[in-house]
């Protein structure tokens, strides 16, 4: 699950950290951080699909791999072992000059805190705030020194909405200045606008394209009671990437930007200082959604140092051509992320963080799938594509080159089915298809769950849009319609829940070491999870029309016409 945009492993924490659902006493009991594991039997698996999900969860998630962090030697041994199970499964590569990679290229940046600085001049005093306790610097991806002085403008969480009657920006000028933004967006927007407006991206985007030239994001108390500071002091130091164009340039990182940091909420009173609202009266407005933009007296100068190196990582990329010619060059792309976050602090004297539901479950639901659909009597009319991404944990990058870069002989990606850290710790009766609501995918989903015989259930979170949180989102701002396969709430027996069994993994074992193939993994959920992952893909690659998003769609409106 990636960092950089939230993930829905990080939305279901805030869910069962905010007292929602079964967030109720017992429940917060059963799950709190170093709570013992939720009793369950033991795990029976004894199907060859199972066994085969098993022994290559077992391998992507060994010691030897290390975590499978982009741009290290554990990740490329894990792509390895990936493309000979692909060859083995019956898939041809679909690589870069006929192998089973496509090269990736990336920067990558790492700021020093202790080398960065923040201060505020204002009514003839100069206030400094201190680097890890107060503000931690952004990475810079186009320069090594950053350096930024100007007057500052607050234009509130950086949102331009017309069609929704919203414009943080009416009224100010920001060409030439530096913008304070707080994250999020307005409660009474709905899932999808909110999750869209609340990226970093999209107000980054935003911001540049007014003129800005140095960005500070603001955190609010309620930002730091979901994700708290010591939690981004404790993340400073692991590399940021983009993606890097022909030119050796960073993609989607404007270097019109000189300087950007995020500011701890108990400093904010230091950046508003003497200005016309105070921190507490601008939180208070960002939770009643009425913020607006105003100048900032004075200057604000931002320092910052980053240390920048270019680098290459790998998709695992193979293809099951489609058995009609005539459709052969359109594709079905099923996606897992195959990086996880490296090795890290050590927990209990382990520092390897293996990702074994993080996501090598989903990687082993992908090759089985695929063996499942290369084995059968027919393939499917149109070409299947199978990847597994690097740079996921980094901002979704692998998923964004793919789409950017679909391969040669099936180019024409007409729909994504992606699978990422299915919570499969307790034993369920069903699945759960994000963001299908939005496209034709959800009959091609319902009628594969019919033959399956598993049950649908909707979204358990709708309101925090889980959909924009992984790969499939890059597919979806390439105007291709997605979903996002996961794993049931649905219990199957009565003595384990799985909504309590994804609470306590979500806050004891999400990126930690503990998230390792020792957890009561259910190989025959996963085994069924990629029946289903083929059935679908069979319905819809058969389908004599691609799939289309549905009327009036907010991602269908937005990105469709990227197609």
């Amino acid at each position: 699950m990636s960092r950089p945009v939230l993930s829905v492993a990080c939305l279901l924490l805030l869910v069962a950290c905010g007292g929602r659902d079964d967030a109720d006493a017992a429940l917060q009991a059963q799950t709190a951080p170093g709570a013992p594991m939720p009793a369950a039997p033991a795990v029976v698996n004894d199907t060859p699909a199972g066994q085969r999900i098993e022994t290559d969860v077992r391998a992507l998630a060994d010691d030897a791999m290390a975590g499978r962090e982009t741009g290290t030697q554990g990740f490329d041994r894990a792509a390895d072992y990936v493309a000979k199970r692909f060859a083995e499964s019956g898939l041809q590569p679909a690589g870069d000059d006929g192998t089973w990679f496509q090269r990736v290229p990336l920067v990558r940046a790492v700021a020093d805190p202790a080398a960065a600085t923040l201060s505020i001049s204002r009514n003839g005093r100069t206030i400094a705030l201190r680097a890890q306790d107060q503000f931690l610097p952004m990475a810079d991806f186009n320069a090594t020194e950053g350096d930024v002085t100007a007057p500052a403008v607050f234009v509130g969480q950086a949102i331009h909405a017309p069609e929704l009657g919203h414009d943080d920006f009416a009224g100010v000028e920001l060409t030439g200045r530096i913008a304070i933004v707080f994250g999020g967006a307005p409660r009474g927007f709905e899932p999808n606008p909110f999750a869209h407006y609340a990226s970093l991206r999209t107000k980054t985007e935003a911001v540049v394209a007014r003129g800005a030239i140095g960005l500070v994001v603001v955190n609010t108390v309620d930002d730091e009671a979901g994700s708290p500071w010591a939690r981004s002091v404790a993340q400073a130091s692991r590399p940021a990437m983009r993606l890097r164009d022909a030119d050796d340039r960073a993609i989607d990182a404007p270097a019109q930007l000189r300087a950007s940091a995020r500011v701890a909420a108990t400093a904010a009173d230091l950046v508003f200082a003497d200005g016309p609202r105070t921190s507490a009266e601008l939180f208070d407005a960002a939770r009643a959604g009425t913020l607006k933009p105003f100048a900032l007296p004075g200057t604000l100068t931002l320092q910052t140092r980053t240390a920048i190196d270019r680098l290459e990582s790998r998709n695992v990329v193979g293809v099951l051509p489609g058995r009609d010619s005539a459709r052969a060059g359109e594709s079905i792309v099923h996606t897992a992320h195959l990086d996880h976050i490296g090795t890290g602090a050590p927990v209990e004297g382990d520092a390897i963080y293996n990702g074994a539901l993080d996501n090598a479950l989903g990687v082993a639901i992908l090759i089985e799938a695929a063996r499942e659909l290369a084995d059968a009597d027919a393939a499917p009319a149109r070409s299947t594509v199978f990847a597994a991404l690097t740079a996921e944990e980094q901002g979704l990058l692998g998923a964004e080159w793919l789409a950017r870069h679909p391969p040669a002989p099936a180019s024409r990606l007409v729909a994504n089915l992606n699978i990422d850290m299915p919570i499969l710790t307790a034993p369920t009766r069903d699945i759960v298809a994000i963001g299908s609501e939005h496209s034709s995918l959800k009959t091609a989903v319902t009628q594969a769950a019919a033959e399956i015989g598993v049950d649908v259930s909707p979204d358990p979170f709708p309101e925090e849009v889980a959909f924009v949180r992984s790969d499939q989102y890059a597919f979806v701002r390439a105007g291709i319609p997605a979903l996002y396969l996961d794993a049931g709430v649905a219990s199957a027996n009565e003595s384990q829940d799985p909504k309590v069994a994804a609470t306590w993994f979500l806050r004891n074992c999400y990126h930690q070491p503990c998230d390792q193939v020792d957890l009561p993994i259910q190989y025959g959920d996963a085994a069924r999870m990629a029946r289903v992952s083929a059935a679908i893909t069979r319905i819809v690659g058969d389908a004599e029309t691609a799939p289309q998003w549905n009327d009036g769609d907010f991602f269908g409106t937005r990105f469709g016409a990227r197609r």
